[in-house]
């Protein structure tokens, strides 16, 4: 199992630190460091910038969100920084909410799944540059023949000729019909919450995914890269205190991101066995009482979605998510001496 730094997305201020970070993780062995995106800071410009300084690691989008740019455009980013990078983009990407989507990109939510496979297949025409890029289906038509158009779109190749005709693509994915297609058009999933417990629930669905007529991948070279905090604790105390803290966060998804009617982050939950503690979370939290919602998470919640105890409790902990098919786990780290502690004890 393979490690990686997760910058995550920028909060009101960029982060303060972020360089050492990524050099510490190049010096002690990780295998990527991801960058994401939300409505604020964008997911490839921190990658451009933060990976100049760095020659081994891969760089990674955890996740691009498909709505905010043309599929041609998001190759286009893919194709230059794997240049510039030597060969080492692994493109994240993910379908968001519809709150973002239609809120914040202007654009329509509906049929996720079918948008997710013109996506993956237009940015792979581009990057295999063996024909001029086209594309018959409904939410992405190139050339476009709709209403404004002007009838002069013609089919272009790049002009850049890509690096590698086959960069990674690795979806985010929630539900069942999504982590199914996942299994069978992408190289690889960034689950959300994903925890040794909850583990079971997924192999199904990947299953199917697998099983389909021209799946890419199978379970022996698919990649699957789950996101969880490791900190490693003196005692029971420290880890109380560590899991305290990390509450508000899973409040916040748990209740505050998304629609009431439509959080798609809460409907996991509810599948993992949190179904009325995730309907009182969600009301506290839209209702202003984000401390009582917070008050609401369970330790053993918190504790199952991350990887916090003795050094001795940390390396054992991490072998169980390995043994669920983990291959990559995405680490946040606060500083350079954890990054490197981290890699030492899981080494």
């Amino acid at each position: 199992m393979k490690l990686g730094l997760q910058l995550g997305y920028w909060g009101a201020q960029p982060p303060t630190g972020t360089a050492e970070l990524v050099a510490a993780a190049e010096q002690a062995g990780f295998d990527a460091i991801f960058t994401a995106e939300a409505w604020g800071s964008d997911a490839f410009t921190p990658l451009a910038w933060w990976g100049r300084e760095t020659s081994r690691v891969r760089l990674g989008t955890s996740i691009v969100q498909m709505s905010g740019r043309a599929p041609t455009s998001i190759a286009m980013h893919a194709l230059t920084l794997d240049h510039l990078s030597g060969g080492r983009v692994v493109l994240g990407m993910g379908v968001s909410g519809p709150q973002v989507v239609e809120g914040w990109y202007g654009q329509p939510f509906s049929k996720p799944l079918a948008r997710t496979r013109e996506v993956v297949d237009i940015i792979r025409q581009v990057l295999a540059r063996e024909d001029k890029v086209t594309n018959a289906g409904p939410h992405y038509p190139l050339p476009y023949e709709g209403p404004g158009a002007t009838g002069l779109g013609k089919p272009l190749k790049p002009i850049v000729h890509p690096l590698r005709s086959d960069i990674p693509i690795w979806l985010g994915a929630e539900g069942p019909k999504n982590v199914a297609q996942t299994a069978e058009i992408a190289d690889g999933w960034i689950p959300i919450f994903y925890t040794p417990k909850s583990a079971g629930m997924y192999q199904p669905w990947l299953d199917e995914g697998f099983a389909r007529e021209g799946a890419r991948r199978t379970r022996a070279d698919f990649e699957i890269a789950a996101t969880c905090h490791v900190q490693v604790v003196a005692d029971a105390a420290e880890k109380q205190a560590v899991i305290d803290g990390m509450k508000p966060v899973v409040a916040l998804y748990m209740g505050g991101m998304g629609a009431k009617e439509q959080n798609f982050h809460k409907m996991v939950f509810e599948r993992m066995g949190y179904g009325d503690t995730a309907d009182r979370v969600q009301e506290l939290f839209l209702g202003g009482k984000k401390d009582e919602a917070t008050a609401l998470i369970p330790d053993e919640l918190v504790d199952d979605m991350h990887i916090i105890g003795t050094a001795g409790e940390v390396k054992e902990r991490a072998a169980q998510w390995e043994e669920t098919g983990v291959t990559t786990l995405l680490l946040s780290c606060r500083s350079a001496a954890e990054v490197h502690a981290i890699a030492e004890i899981l080494a």
